[in-house]
């Protein structure tokens, strides 16, 4: 039996944040499916850090097609989820499908990781409050008035959920979600 990750996302997230843990998970084994608000083909932007700017640059990323709409899925049949960032999350968030969806992987204490924005989505679905997250740093004010800990590292583990920054984390942010799946849904 084949074990499926649900990868949720829409245009404007970040490039590296969908495909890193798209390929790696599937190196591990497991089928990653791709979730937006509808199925077409994905406009993913790339973030950067250049001298002189108090923030984040952002220019043309990958193009990806989505598997299957927010309405089309069923969460009970997968796994675990994950969250890119991005400004994909800023109106993903009012999504209710993409809530529903959400909402259940907590709420079942499926495997969860998220990273950058992503934590805006899982705030909106209302299941942050007691959580310990990382997000990116500007997001430590949404966090906490979600009721969460803010918590500054590469691969934050509370429970079910982990948490990164942005893509620099990569390395640490997969390394412990691989670690906390082949513990909880081992690719067949």
């Amino acid at each position: 039996m084949t074990v499926k990750v649900l990868l949720v996302t829409g245009d404007a997230a970040e490039s590296l944040e969908v495909m890193y843990p798209y390929q790696r998970l599937t190196e591990e084994g497991y089928v990653v499916e791709i979730a937006a608000p509808a199925r077409k083909k994905l406009r993913f932007v790339v973030h950067d850090f250049e001298d002189g700017f108090d923030t984040y640059t952002e220019k043309p990323g990958y193009t990806w097609p989505a598997d299957l709409a927010f309405e089309e899925v069923d969460p009970a049949q997968y796994a675990a989820l994950v969250v890119p960032g991005g400004r994909a999350p800023e109106y993903l968030r009012n999504n209710p499908d993409l809530r529903r969806i959400v909402e259940h992987f907590f709420t079942e204490g499926k495997p969860v990781a998220q990273i950058c924005h992503g934590p805006q989505i899982s705030a909106a679905a209302g299941v942050l409050s007691g959580r310990r997250t990382a997000a990116y740093p500007a997001l430590e004010p949404d966090v906490v008035a979600a009721g969460a800990e803010y918590e500054d590292g590469d691969a934050v583990v509370d429970g079910t959920l982990v948490s990164a920054r942005a893509w620099p984390d990569h390395p640490g942010w997969m390394r412990a979600f691989v670690d906390l799946l082949r513990k909880t849904a081992p690719p067949a």
